[in-house]
């Protein structure tokens, strides 16, 4: 009926931001998802008449269902094997970040409570006037300065510095990747800071190291270790991509496992490697590389 298409439509115009949103506020793709996919069920069983701004009040929808996701999210990171990265959300390296929210960032907000995160997207990031956060939060205006104030304080320092060019974004990641496929320590040590730090989050569910690795000389060794010791076939570069803004890749590892790495940057020089090899959270990535693979040949 066409007051169900037009609620349908109102809904699909919303979708990528509250996706956007969701995936801020939670971290994991999948859960953004399902977020969504609430929301819309909610939508679906609301007196539209009532509602006089429906991006405002899909947004609250969003939000409280984020907030009471996160209570258990936090629980279940307690007892995580090994470090915990949020999940790669992927892009191009043709496209433009629709915010400046990187992934270090993001690992900034994990140490927000609930209530920051959420008073710190939705005024800073997203744009919304404090009086419709405080509504959305159920607190008063006051309360959610104070909240935006501190969030602020605290991910200062992970704002990214500098906007990288794409074509020097790639050149980065597909030259880490080659000098770090051949345990080429000379051209890491080029590369990377002296304070780097790698970071890899296998969940339990692959080999992953579970603590960060902190160091040059400590990196170093690492891959020329790997490099050394490993009787697999080399590592194989998917494509180099944008991963929360950051210059990184898809790449199989020795073993044919699925992995995304990212690079943060600073003063031209990799300071923090950001490897995921969960397979639950590269399902999306996954699912991404397999539409972009070229069919096979037809049979003769």
């Amino acid at each position: 009926m066409p007051g169900a298409d037009a609620a349908t439509a109102v809904f699909e115009a919303q979708r990528p931001r509250l996706l956007r949103l969701a995936y801020r506020m939670t971290g994991s793709v999948a859960e953004a998802e399902d977020v969504v996919q609430d929301a819309w069920l909610r939508w679906q069983g609301t007196d539209r008449q009532a509602v006089d701004v429906p991006a405002a009040f899909l947004t609250r929808i969003v939000t409280r269902l984020c907030l009471d996701r996160l209570k258990s999210a936090r629980a279940r990171r307690e007892t995580y094997v090994g470090a915990w990265l949020p999940e790669p959300l992927v892009g191009t390296a043709e496209a433009e970040p629709e915010d400046d929210l990187t992934l270090t960032l993001m690992l900034a907000l994990e140490r927000l409570s609930p209530l920051e995160r959420a008073a710190f997207l939705l005024h800073d990031v997203f744009g919304i006037a404090l009086s419709e956060v405080a509504r959305t939060l159920d607190r008063d205006a006051a309360a959610v300065r104070q909240l935006a104030v501190r969030a602020r304080r605290h991910v200062r320092e992970a704002r990214p510095r500098y906007a990288l060019a794409h074509a020097e974004a790639e050149r980065i990641a597909q030259a880490f990747f080659a000098a770090s496929r051949d345990g080429d320590t000379q051209a890491l040590g080029a590369m990377l800071a002296q304070d780097v730090v790698l970071h890899s989050d296998g969940g339990g569910r692959v080999i992953a190291f579970r603590n960060p690795i902190t160091g040059l000389s400590r990196v170093l060794r690492l891959f020329a270790g790997l490099r050394r010791k490993s009787d697999a076939p080399p590592a194989h570069l998917l494509r180099p991509m944008l991963i929360d803004g950051l210059p990184g890749f898809a790449s199989l590892d020795r073993g044919e496992v699925l992995q995304t790495t990212a690079l943060a940057l600073e003063d031209g020089l990799i300071r923090a490697i950001y490897i995921v090899r969960n397979p639950d959270k590269l399902r999306h990535v996954a699912r991404l590389l397999s539409q972009e693979r070229p069919p096979p040949p037809p049979e003769c």
